[in-house]
C-alpha cells in the first residue's frame, strides 16, 4: 500500500496562514515562518486588545457621567450612590450617552440622586 502525503493539507494550512498574513511588512506576509510567527503574535495583540477595549470604554463612560455631575453640582462617586438609593439601575453606558444628549434628563437624574440621597 502506497505511503499517503500531507501535501495538500500542508499546502491549504499554509495558503490560510499567509492569507492572514497578507499586508504585513517585508517578508512576514511572503515567507511561511515568518508570516506563522506574526499571525501568532497579531492573534495575541486582538485577543488582548478585546478585552483592552472594555476597560476603555467604561473609562470613557466615567469620565464623561463625571463630568456632567460636576456640572450639575455633585460629584461621581455620590452621585452612583444617590441613584442606588433611589432605586434607578441605569448602566454607565446609558447614562454617559444621557449626560452628553439630554442634558435635561441626567438633571432630572441627578436631582432625583439628591432627593434619596437627602432622605
Amino acid at each position: 500500500m502506497a505511503r499517503i502525503k500531507g501535501a495538500v493539507a500542508t499546502r491549504k494550512r499554509r495558503k490560510k496562514t499567509l492569507k492572514l498574513a497578507k499586508g504585513y511588512f517585508g517578508a512576514k506576509s511572503k515567507l511561511f515562518k515568518t508570516a506563522k510567527e506574526a499571525v501568532m503574535k497579531s492573534g495575541q495583540y486582538a485577543y488582548i486588545g478585546r478585552r483592552l477595549k472594555k476597560r476603555d470604554f467604561r473609562k470613557l463612560w466615567i469620565t464623561r457621567i463625571s463630568a456632567a455631575a460636576k456640572l450639575n453640582g455633585m460629584n461621581y462617586s455620590t452621585f452612583m450612590n444617590g441613584l442606588k438609593k433611589s432605586g434607578i439601575n441605569i448602566n454607565r453606558k446609558m447614562l454617559a450617552d444621557m449626560a452628553v444628549n439630554d442634558a435635561k434628563g441626567f438633571q432630572a437624574l441627578v436631582k432625583t440622586a439628591q432627593k434619596a440621597l437627602a432622605k
